[in-house]
Parts: C-alpha cells; sequence; structure tokens
C-alpha cells in the first residue's frame, strides 16, 4: 500500500492518526505538496480526479480517496482498538457523531481558512463572504460539542472513536484559520488537552 500525504494538512492529519490510534505502522508514505500544486498534476489526477488528499493506494491499484472511507477500510483490517465502536449501537453514535462534527464544524473551520488565508489565494478561487457565513457558525458548532462533552469523557463516551480525531482535528486547524476558542468552552478544553497528550497527534 502507499499512502499519497498531504502533510499538515487536516484530512491527511486525520487518516495518520488513525493509523497511531491502531498502534500500525504508516504504509508508504508518497508525499504530495500542496503549496507547489502537485495534487492537481495529471499523474495524481489519474489517481483521484477530485485532486484531494489523502489517498491510500492499495496493492492492486485501487485508489481509496475518501477519509472515512480509508479510516474503515483500516479498521476492517485491524478491528482492535476500535475505532467505529464495538457494537450496533456505539458504531451508530460514532458514525453520528463523526458526521454531525465533520458537516459542522470541521467544514467551517475549513471553510473559512480556504476563503479567507492569504496562503489559499493563488490555490482557491476565495469567496471572503462564504468564510465570513462560515464564521459566523462557528460557535454554535461549538456549543453541539461543548454540550456532548459536559457528560462524556470522550465525544462518544468513555472510549476515544474516530468523531474524536474529526473534532480535535478540527480545533486545532482553528489556530491557522486564525478563529480563537473562547475560555468559556471549558469541557471541549479539557477533552482536547486530553487528546493532544495522546502519542497519535504527533503523527
Amino acid at each position: 500500500m502507499k499512502l499519497y500525504d498531504g502533510g499538515r494538512a487536516p484530512n491527511p492529519r486525520r487518516v495518520r492518526i488513525f493509523f497511531a490510534e491502531k498502534g500500525i505502522a504508516l504504509p508508504e508514505l508518497v508525499p504530495v505538496d500542496i503549496a507547489k500544486r502537485e495534487h492537481r498534476s495529471e499523474s495524481f489526477t489519474r489517481l483521484n480526479p477530485l485532486q484531494r488528499l489523502p489517498v491510500l493506494e492499495l496493492d492492486d491499484g485501487t485508489a481509496l480517496a475518501e477519509t472515512i472511507a480509508i479510516c474503515r477500510y483500516i479498521e476492517s483490517l485491524h478491528p482492535q482498538p476500535p475505532l467505529f465502536g464495538v457494537d450496533p449501537k456505539q458504531q451508530a453514535l460514532a458514525e453520528m457523531w463523526n458526521r454531525r462534527v465533520e458537516l459542522g464544524l470541521f467544514n467551517s473551520v475549513s471553510a473559512v481558512f480556504r476563503h479567507s488565508h492569504p496562503s489559499m489565494a493563488e490555490l482557491e478561487e476565495q469567496v471572503p463572504e462564504w468564510a465570513e457565513a462560515n464564521r459566523e457558525q462557528i460557535e454554535d458548532h461549538l456549543w453541539i460539542l461543548e454540550l456532548q462533552l459536559a457528560g462524556n469523557r470522550f465525544v462518544c463516551g468513555e472510549n476515544l472513536t474516530v468523531a474524536d480525531i474529526t473534532a480535535g482535528i478540527a480545533i486545532d486547524f482553528m489556530k491557522p484559520s486564525r478563529i480563537s476558542l473562547p475560555e468559556d468552552f471549558v469541557h471541549i478544553r479539557r477533552w482536547h488537552a486530553e487528546i493532544s497528550a495522546r502519542p497519535s497527534w504527533k503523527a
């Protein structure tokens, strides 16, 4: 297998952290420099027409190009420790919260970065109004996460799941997106400090 990796970009980090939480070695890494637009090259476009990272290329040439699809594939090969839940209820909760965070906080923070950060000006057709529209929604997304974490150690309960990885990366990505985390989100701060201290977070 080969993992086409985009460095500190959020989605590649999610996959590398997932591998680390599984306690398994990363496959052969193929660095793709987003700043140099290597993800838009002809060879990479043949691999993934959407020109997005990461991509896991299997030994038979199959290209898995979506973060959660890659994580589910690895989960099926290495079920322990379970990061998508161990029974139908836990699996449903992990799916629900991962989707809520991904479609909410994660996507809003990403939109602010992509449409307002100067470094993205040459890579995106920036729409400043879209950045501001998403910026205005972030506090609502944070409150949903805050209320969930008020009664749980991790997003889905006592065990870390893929939802924590997605949410944690979203919080991390607030800093380069120039979005501050208000002090009153005490449960998010407690949880984020805990997951950030895990060895996997250095992946």
